[in-house]
């Protein structure tokens, strides 16, 4: 069987600097963001930790592959995103738990 994919959009608490990752376990991830695991790293050292964009994928390469693909992108196409589903660019992390779960039962229905 296939396992998830994410995409994710991060930023900073003034917005200014956005990162853009793959994972096949997106709370996890974040959470590892906001708690700063890995130092050095880039979020730790702009502090971003503030979910504002994800997508859910059926199949984890396809979301790695969108993950390039964002990253070769325009800033303003990431901006663009954002502001489709989150308009005031609040972090979207609290709800995930809630949300994953939608996502899932979406996707179940789908290879029924």
């Amino acid at each position: 069987m296939h396992e998830l994919g994410y995409v994710y959009i991060m930023t900073n608490a003034h917005n200014t600097v956005l990162y853009c990752g793959a994972t096949i376990d997106l709370f996890k991830r974040v959470s590892e963001h906001k708690n700063k695991t890995f130092h050095n790293s880039f979020t730790q050292r702009y502090n971003i930790n503030k979910l504002v964009y994800y997508e859910v994928y059926t199949n984890a390469t396809e979301a790695f592959e969108r993950e390039k693909q964002l990253k070769a992108g325009s800033r303003k196409k990431k901006i663009n995103l954002i502001n489709s589903i989150n308009p005031d660019w609040q972090d979207l992390f609290p709800k995930l738990p809630n949300e994953a779960v939608e996502e899932l039962r979406k996707i179940r229905k789908h290879f029924k």
